[in-house]
Formats: C-alpha cells, sequence, structure tokens
C-alpha cells in the first residue's frame, strides 16, 4: 500500500529542514571567518600576498560548486581522507562562501573613502587600529545587503549537498515523494519552507539596501 503524505512523512521533511539550516549556518560562520581573513589580506598592499588570494578566488568562484564537493568527499577519499557527507559538504560550502564574501568584504572595505584611512595613519594609528576602529565597522555596514544576499543563496544552494548523499530538505523532499508518489503536494511543502526561510532575509536585505541609498543620499 502506498502511503500518502501524513504526519510522519511531515516531520521528516522539518528533520530535512534542521539539517539545511544547520549546513547553512556552519557554511556561514565558516565562510565569515575565512572570508574576512582574504578580504583583509586582498587590501593589505603586498603584492605577492593580493595575487594569492586573487588566484584563490578565482578557482573557487571560477568553478561548479558541484565540482568543489565532489572533489572534497570523493576526492580526499581517494587519497585516504574518507569524511562523512556532513563534515565534507560543510567544508566544500565553507571554502565557497570564503571565496565570495571574501570579495563582497574586498568591495566594501575598498569602498570606505580613503582619506578616512589617510587621516588615522596621520593621527599614527597602526594597522590593526585602522581597521578595528575606523574602517571595518563601515566596510561591514556597507556589505549588508549583499551579505544578507548571499546567505539566501547559500540556503538554497545547500540543495546540492544531496549529491553525495547528504539529507537535508531537498533530498528529504525527493525521499518523500517517491514514497507517496504526490510530488506536486511534497515539493509545494518543501518549496515553501525555502519560502518561509529565505523571504524574511530577502526582505531584510532590501531594506538595509534601501536605507544605506537614502543615508548615501544625504
Amino acid at each position: 500500500m502506498t502511503p500518502h503524505f501524513g504526519l510522519p512523512e511531515f516531520g521528516f521533511l522539518l528533520r530535512g529542514l534542521q539539517w539545511t539550516m544547520l549546513l547553512t549556518l556552519v557554511a556561514f560562520v565558516g565562510g565569515c571567518t575565512a572570508g574576512l581573513a582574504i578580504a583583509l589580506l586582498r587590501t593589505c598592499g603586498h603584492r605577492g600576498v593580493e595575487w594569492v588570494t586573487r588566484v584563490y578566488i578565482g578557482i573557487f568562484q571560477g568553478t561548479p560548486l558541484l565540482l568543489q564537493l565532489f572533489v572534497v568527499y570523493y576526492g580526499l577519499a581517494l587519497t585516504g581522507l574518507k569524511l562523512d557527507a556532513f563534515t565534507a559538504v560543510a567544508i566544500g560550502f565553507t571554502v565557497n562562501a570564503s571565496a565570495f564574501l571574501g570579495e563582497i568584504w574586498r568591495g566594501a572595505i575598498q569602498a570606505v573613502p580613503r582619506g578616512q584611512t589617510e587621516a588615522a595613519m596621520a593621527l599614527g594609528l597602526h594597522y590593526s587600529s585602522r581597521m578595528r576602529d575606523i574602517v571595518l565597522p563601515q566596510a561591514i555596514r556597507i556589505s549588508l545587503p549583499a551579505t544578507i544576499g548571499y546567505l539566501v543563496q547559500l540556503i538554497k544552494g545547500t540543495s546540492l549537498a544531496a549529491i553525495v548523499g547528504f539529507i537535508e530538505l531537498a533530498r528529504a523532499g525527493q525521499i518523500v515523494s517517491n514514497q507517496t508518489f504526490q510530488p506536486l503536494l511534497v515539493f509545494g511543502v518543501v518549496g515553501a519552507m525555502y519560502f518561509i526561510l529565505c523571504w524574511p532575509l530577502s526582505w531584510w536585505g532590501g531594506r538595509m539596501e534601501a536605507r544605506l541609498a537614502l543615508a548615501s543620499q544625504r
């Protein structure tokens, strides 16, 4: 007898949603940490360091995320380093996020008027004080809309984790759909879950962008 979509199936989707949220959180926090380091290295003024970070960003922005997940999960296994599915996709998404967030924040740092940096140097502030007290607070504010927009893309992009067998929301929907033969209902519920998760963030990012645009006109 073919099961119908009911509470057990809905609970299975909710567990998939929890894994989607956990994977997004790990990838975003890790990506933010590494992305900030990359942005600082990209703007440090040392040509060699800037070239290395440019290559790093070019590699991870210029190759498909799907390919990167394959390399982390299957490629490392060939070298003897066998990772479980969650660890592998978390590493893959973190590295990919660090490249995109690093570039977003590099642009934000360079958008801060150079005169402020020069004034801080004239006052004798060293590099860490200039960045911590003057540049980064403004750069973070400038980058917020783009960072939130990337977070929304990251949430939706976690569906690619299913390619290595990780059961997140989209994969859970596929499993339930195969069991119940009710794809429209199941993926309608899955789509609603993604919407509930992503729409508030998109709305918040839009408001932040409008506020920044209004502030720049004053």
